[in-house]
């Protein structure tokens, strides 16, 4: 145990990035590393103040330790709430020690110097994340003598060190017993940096707790993320790309997932995920999409991973190529046979055997993801689009419409097997984007059309890309047909029933079209646009 001190009685005078660290303040919430840390300062020569909790663990762990009250004459009081928010702390940290009136009126008041403060604070996230937590216990936990010291710190950096993560802890030590504890103004501004992003997070978390106790929609919308992974390129190779994750969602495009084999991940790699897994949530029973440039090209249900599979695939096979393959089951041997056939970016599925990954092993490229995300309802964020200078937040389109709520409009009635395909293509065409169109039989795509600017381009799109007849399938459209030419041309070829929103004037003509051709219609009341 060192008992010894370098730090002088008051404030001395220093040019910006010279000041010895002589005094250090310890008061965190998160102690891993904190004992080593203090223990480093100790061993050269730095007096270690600290408070409550952190007091005791060092104390316990053998080192000398002064109180925060010992330094402002003031005790803690109020359970806590009161015991680092006081004058001679602050001036301390504020201090600017090159203006000579600063050091004046620290001696008049005998302030005495705290060089650097370690802080991190109250665990409010997962505080607030915890289920059933009450509204007091949130509030317990928003930390207000932290932040203040780790601003304080961060805005007077020329003078004063603010650390706030464990990690820094190593790489400070390092630099203090290499410069006779000093750190350098690139340090101190790096150091300044991290904590202003740390507090704003903070501060973020807790703005976000409020709001959505009361709105939606806020007038100030306060979010932070944080970078996960840093990508290859962007969509481009010209383009520099990073994966950030919003601070306080409840699951993210890769939240509990572990990539088991292939590439790093790209940019366009995420998109495909993201578009591919929100269109897999539709399903309970075993089913497979495959995306490829974020557009479904293949999607079907079946009695099992297999099946599923190969029907998916049946559906464009030259779109398939080097695309996103998704299953909401484990990979098999079977499984993992045909789909090593084909050439794809990505399997995600809900666990792999191991025959499996054996088979998938000569593919050093394939990114192999095993999906163990088992949360409900982790899609309740708004969806938000970035335009110049701006965000576009709406509600996330989750909604699934009931056979009940629809309204069948033609003179035939759908039969059951229509129905449960006109649900099905409905399902799929909420992912596909505007304008959309699915043409569907027996639970799985055989033709898609997206991204139009016109819906009968889409419809024709739609049969061209069929494998093979399509008489006896469905349609569905994301939006009305404006015209009766879109439906007509769907009708020639075989189609039986049609699935869309209704709500153009040409409705009757477009009824009409389909009653002509003994064929069923179904009105859904609300349109599924994805740009």
């Amino acid at each position: 145990m060192t008992t010894g001190t370098n730090a002088p009685p008051s404030l001395q005078p220093s040019a910006p990035g010279e000041v010895q660290v002589a005094r250090a303040l310890l008061s965190v919430s998160d102690k891993a590393g904190i004992v080593d840390f203090a223990r480093g300062l100790a061993e050269l020569g730095i007096e270690i103040i600290s408070t409550g909790g952190t007091a005791r663990e060092l104390a316990e762990a053998g080192l000398s330790v002064r109180s925060i009250t010992d330094l402002t004459g003031f005790p803690e009081i109020m359970d806590g709430r009161v015991k680092t928010l006081h004058p001679k702390l602050y001036a301390s940290l504020l201090a600017v020690r090159d203006d000579q009136a600063h050091l004046d009126a620290a001696a008049a008041h005998d302030v005495e110097p705290v060089d650097l403060v370690c802080v991190n604070l109250y665990p409010f996230e997962r505080t607030a994340a915890t289920r059933g937590v009450l509204d007091a216990e949130v509030i317990e936990n928003i930390d207000i003598g932290g932040p203040t010291m780790i601003r304080a710190a961060a805005k007077n950096f020329a003078f004063s060190v603010p650390v706030v993560s464990p990690a820094s802890y190593d790489a400070v030590l390092e630099e203090l017993r290499a410069s006779d504890r000093r750190l350098s103004l690139q340090t101190r501004e790096s150091l300044a940096a991290e904590a202003f992003a740390y507090t704003a997070r903070y501060d973020t978390a807790i703005t976000r707790w409020f709001q959505e106790k009361h709105e939606d929609f806020p007038p100030l919308m306060v979010r932070a993320f944080e970078r996960e992974l840093e990508l290859p390129y962007g969509e481009n190779p010209h383009q520099r790309a990073a994966f950030y994750t919003q601070i306080g969602a409840r699951a993210h495009v890769l939240s509990q997932v572990a990539q088991l084999g292939g590439k790093d991940l790209s940019f366009n790699n995420l998109l495909d995920l993201d578009s591919a897994r929100q269109l897999l949530a539709e399903f309970v029973v075993p089913a497979c999409v495959i995306v490829k440039h974020n557009n479904p090209c293949g999607v079907a249900v079946g009695t099992t991973t297999l099946e599923a599979y190969e029907r998916a695939f049946a559906c464009d096979p030259t779109s398939a190529f080097g695309g996103v393959i998704v299953l909401n089951r484990r990979v098999d041997k079977q499984t993992a046979r045909a789909i090593h056939q084909q050439f794809a970016e990505i399997v995600l599925a809900r666990g792999f055997d191991d025959e499996a990954l054996e088979i998938f092993a000569d593919k050093p490229n394939l990114r192999i993801l095993d999906d163990r995300e088992r949360r409900l309802d982790v899609l309740r964020e708004p969806a938000v689009r970035q335009v110049i200078g701006g965000l576009l937040v709406q509600d996330r389109d989750s909604s699934n419409e009931d056979r009940e709520q629809m309204e069948i409009v033609s003179e035939r009635r759908p039969t059951e097997d229509e129905w449960s395909e006109l649900l099905f293509a409905w399902r799929v065409c909420k992912h596909v984007k505007s304008n959309a169109i699915v043409i569907a039989t027996n639970g799985a795509t055989v033709g898609l059309g997206a991204g139009q600017m016109s819906r009968v381009d889409s419809v024709r799109i739609a049969l061209e890309k069929a494998q093979g007849p399509v008489r006896g399938s469905v349609l569905a459209s994301d939006a009305f047909f404006p015209f009766p030419d879109g439906p007509e041309i769907a009708l020639e070829q075989g189609i039986t029933a049609i699935i869309q929103p209704g709500g153009s004037i040409r409705d009757p003509q477009i009824v009409e079209a389909v009653d002509r051709a003994g064929a069923a219609m179904v009105f859904t009341g609300r349109r599924h646009f994805r740009h």
